[in-house]
């Protein structure tokens, strides 16, 4: 890992780029009915062929295709009726083998008899009389077949390692027989709120100065969608001991953990130090180029990734996921990440920003003729902004703004 800087600002691309703690998760046996969003730990392999027999594509007759050659509607080619395909049975060969001038009546998705290599569709022939079929179209070979193994070959992988699985690709286990996949154990993610103006959600009524922990809640609800198990572990006063025994049992216990509130630079700041004790290596950073969001501490405390977020709610979240979440996916093992649901619309408002920061702009989007964003602009202590926001913009740490008018992505929230 790169030298510690300590209350120094990096930029968020510095950042992901260089802070990459080592842990991983371990490995675990899982049902394919509880495989969803989980990542396989090595690429899953087919121990067999799909669909395991050449099938028909196409309701017709399974004919040897050199006796269909030349057939056209002023000169058909005639065929007799060796017999019937039933859908889920391969009957014996010698009922419906197809010899040279035969054909097999066979429905979609059946087996092909022996020795047939194409089929012709129904709309192309006719029955002249009892066992006898009139061809008006030649085939070629393998035409209206699928092989054996055209869908999966013996071998091939059907599920990569480090991508979540998703509803298709349990099908896909299911289809080759796969009951079981080794994954990445969830990770478990210790949350530690901090500051003696916190209390607890429940709380019925507040002194003043005092509030409720929202940021841990929502925290946890992103840490279970990123497939994630939160631990959460309550509320530190502000005390440098009793912050530092929570946060090296949860290094001992969890595979990640993030502190909000106590990052910023100040006379209460307790948390840079408590996690300086905890292992090497230590601080990373403490500082990112992001709007809202600069203080921020990243730190790799024996392995284990600790990440401390801004104590307003809207900056912690903000950080947490952009920050945050791509962290824990590297430790849950992911390494292909699902694209975020986006659209493109027309920016409202212009929107200024500073040249090498990463601005996080909430955005309303109305789905009117003309798709528009508009911006929400407020103090980072709102969480109403977050609420009242559809997605959110991102202006590149390169940029020094948008304008109005603008086309720009939004990245939805789900």
């Amino acid at each position: 890992m790169a030298g510690r800087e300590f209350f120094t600002v990096q930029s968020v691309s510095q950042a992901l780029a260089g802070f990459r703690p080592a842990r991983r998760t371990g490995v675990e046996k899982v049902p394919r009915e509880a495989a969803l969003g989980r990542v396989p730990a090595s690429p899953v392999l087919s121990s067999s062929a799909l669909p395991g027999f050449a099938r028909s594509t196409v309701d017709g007759y399974a004919v040897r295709a050199a006796d269909t050659y030349g057939a056209s509607d002023s000169l058909p080619a005639y065929l007799d009726q060796a017999g019937a395909v039933r859908m889920g049975s391969v009957p014996p060969a010698a009922d419906t083998a197809v010899r040279p001038g035969t054909a097999v009546q066979i429905p979609t998705g059946a087996a092909v008899p022996t020795d047939a290599d194409a089929v012709v569709m129904i709309e192309y022939t006719q029955v002249t009389m009892p066992g006898l079929i009139e061809v008006t179209r030649p085939v070629a070979v393998g035409e209206g077949v699928v092989r054996a193994d055209e869908d999966v070959a013996v071998g091939a992988e059907i599920a990569p390692a480090g991508r979540p699985l998703r509803a298709q690709d349990l099908g896909m286990l299911a289809a080759v027989g796969v009951t079981h996949v080794p994954v990445c154990a969830r990770p478990r993610v210790a949350i530690v709120s901090t500051g003696d103006e916190v209390v607890p959600p429940e709380t019925a009524r507040l002194d003043p100065g005092q509030v409720r922990d929202a940021t841990a809640s929502a925290l946890a609800a992103m840490v279970t969608e990123a497939g994630g198990e939160p631990s959460p572990r309550g509320i530190v006063a502000d005390d440098a001991e009793a912050l530092a025994k929570t946060l090296r049992a949860a290094v001992e216990e969890c595979d990640m953990v993030v502190v909000s509130a106590g990052s910023s630079v100040g006379a209460r700041d307790e948390t840079a130090a408590a996690v300086e004790s905890l292992g090497a290596p230590g601080i990373y950073c403490h500082g990112l180029a992001i709007k809202p969001g600069k203080p921020t501490l990243l730190a790799e405390c024996d392995g284990v990734p600790v990440i401390g977020l801004p104590g307003n709610p809207l900056s912690a979240l903000v950080v947490f996921r952009m920050v945050g979440l791509p962290v824990l996916r590297s430790v849950a093992g992911i390494t292909v990440t699902p694209p975020e649901p986006a659209t493109t619309a027309t920016l409202t408002r212009a929107v200024a920003s500073a040249a090498g920061r990463l601005d996080v702009v909430q955005v309303q989007v109305d789905n009117g003729p003309e798709r528009t964003a508009t911006p929400l602009f407020g103090f980072s202590a709102l969480l109403s902004l977050l609420t009242s926001a559809d997605g959110y913009v991102v202006i590149p740490e390169a940029a020094t703004g948008l304008d109005a008018g603008s086309t720009v992505t939004v990245t939805l929230y789900r």
